[in-house]
Order: structure tokens, then sequence, then C-alpha cells
């Protein structure tokens, strides 16, 4: 039987409207929903007085404007960056012009790969630079807050967690959210990083995950392992495929993705491609064309 996944998809809330999610953690969500984003993207502000706020979102002057009028006589010292898709960081720059706050986060676009000497397509926020790169373990300080850098490459090569240190709550930007799982496309996206960062999340303290899209996962640890068990499901999968005879992704993806709507079978086929080139780095498939794991190869079993 399929793995069944707890999502989680229920969540009040007002656009525009900042509101108190938990002690010390308020959150106010962009008016930007997509398939890709849920009801849209989840800025969170940190702590009181002096505040960090995670992810300030799309760059758009509504939501930056309610994140700033939300609070009122409080000022802006941090502003923290899970990644740099275009739903994430690119309201640092409207909102550092006004506030002044030096941002912080792993690298520009790409950083984790360029590291390794792979070129990153254009397709994230290529203008965002941060002002303050930071690394795993790293602790970031404010007025009443603190919070943990926590390093999870899969999703993005440059992802970071953040982890509210007096709350044990770890803000998961687009690495586990509970309304969907997450999207995995090469270059930059990295499936064998992202499994190893759900397993390092396994080994955390962590009380409860506030990702970027969706509400609150109280139950952190049950929906990783089940993240876990889908994407090795996946890979079963994509097996099971090569074996019967399909051997292109294009041609793979209608029979995964079943009861997934045709317009989301791009994305889709980019998670397989993830999928097989660790599949193909393992040698648990073979590319025909040159050995190399692209989308349009061809694949077969060793």
């Amino acid at each position: 039987m399929p793995v069944e996944i707890p999502f989680r998809r229920k969540l009040e809330f007002e656009y525009g409207k900042v509101v108190s999610v938990a002690p010390g953690i308020r959150r106010v969500v962009a008016n930007n929903p997509s398939p890709f984003t849920f009801h849209g993207t989840g800025t969170y502000i940190l702590g009181t007085g002096k505040v960090a706020v995670i992810d300030p979102g799309p760059d758009d002057d509504q939501h930056i404007q309610a994140i700033l009028q939300g609070l009122g006589d409080e000022s802006i010292s941090h502003i923290l960056i899970t990644h740099t898709h275009m739903d994430h960081s690119p309201g640092a720059r409207p909102l550092q012009a006004i506030c002044g706050a030096p941002t912080y986060a792993y690298g520009p676009h790409g950083a984790g790969k360029i590291e390794q000497g792979v070129q990153v397509e254009e397709g994230g926020d290529m203008d965002f630079v941060p002002d303050h790169l930071v690394r795993d373990g790293d602790i970031i300080a404010g007025g009443d807050w603190s919070v943990e850098c926590v390093y999870t490459p899969g999703h993005t090569s440059n992802h970071m967690c953040f982890q509210l240190r007096e709350q044990r709550a770890l803000f998961t930007g687009d690495h586990v959210m509970g309304w969907s799982t997450s999207i995995i496309s090469p270059p930059d996206g990295d499936m064998a990083a992202y499994m190893d960062s759900l397993h390092r999340l396994l080994e955390r303290d962590d009380d409860t995950y506030w990702p970027t899209h969706g509400p609150e996962i109280s139950e952190p640890r049950a929906l990783v392992r089940a993240f876990i068990e889908h994407r090795r499901e996946r890979e079963q999968q994509i097996l099971d495929c090569v074996a019967g005879g399909t051997q292109l992704i294009s041609q793979m993806v209608p029979l995964m993705y079943r009861d997934t709507p045709e317009f989301m079978y791009p994305a889709a086929a980019r998670s397989v491609l993830a999928a097989v080139e660790y599949l193909v780095s393992i040698q648990a498939l073979q590319a025909e064309e040159g050995g190399v794991a692209s989308m349009g190869a061809r694949y077969r079993l060793p």
C-alpha cells in the first residue's frame, strides 16, 4: 500500500494581518497563493521589541507594509532567509531599504552547488546576496530571542532552517511542509542531499516545525519518517517502470502521478529526475546516453 503521509492543510489566517501563533512567534501571510505556495508565503516575526523576520516573501509592497504596520513601534534587527526562491527572499530588498536590518543566509542562489563546482541555472532570486553568511550550528541572537542555524540542502543547495531555541521551534522553509511534499529540481535541487537532510532532522529535538507555507507541524518526526518512506517508494516506482519497459521520465510521470493534475507534471518530472540521478549515482539504474542522467535519457536496470 502507498505510504500514508499525515498532511496538515488547515490554516486559519487573514492576508496582511500579523497574528501571534505561539509564544515569541508571529506570522503574516502574503497574498501570493499558487500550486507551489499553497495559501501564500508565511513570513515569521521572532521576539518582541527588536525582532527578527524570517522569509520576507515576494517583492510585494502590500506584504512589506503589512509586516511593518503589524510591528508598530517595534524594529527589525535581523532578516533571515531560508533560501532564494522567488516567494521567499525578494522581499528582503524593499524591507531592508526601509528598516536597514542586515540579511542572514547560507549564500546566494546556488551557493551550495557552486561550492561543489556545479553551475546552477537561473530560476531563483539571482540578485540576492546576504550581508552575513551563516553556516550549520551558527547562533544568531537578538533582544529576547536566539536561533540556531540548521543547514538542510536538497530543495535548494542554500537551504537553511532556523530553530528558535527558546521554543525549540524549527522554521523549516520548504524543506518540510505539512501541506505538500517538496519539489526537488536539479541541478540546484539534489535528492541525496535532501534525504540526508531529512534523516538529520530525525536526530534533533525540535518540538514543532513552522514551514513557510501552511500550518505548523506538531508531530514532526512522524511526518519526516513518512516523507523518507514516500521518497523510497518513488524510487521503487521508477525501478518498476524501467523493469516494465518504461524508459523515459516523460513516460514515467503519468504512471507515477496518477492522482496529480497534468499541469503539475513538469514539476513532478523534475523530482523524478532528481530521484533518477540518485539511483544512477548508486548504480541502481543506468542511463543509456553517455551514462549521464538527464530528462531525455533512456534508462535501464544494471
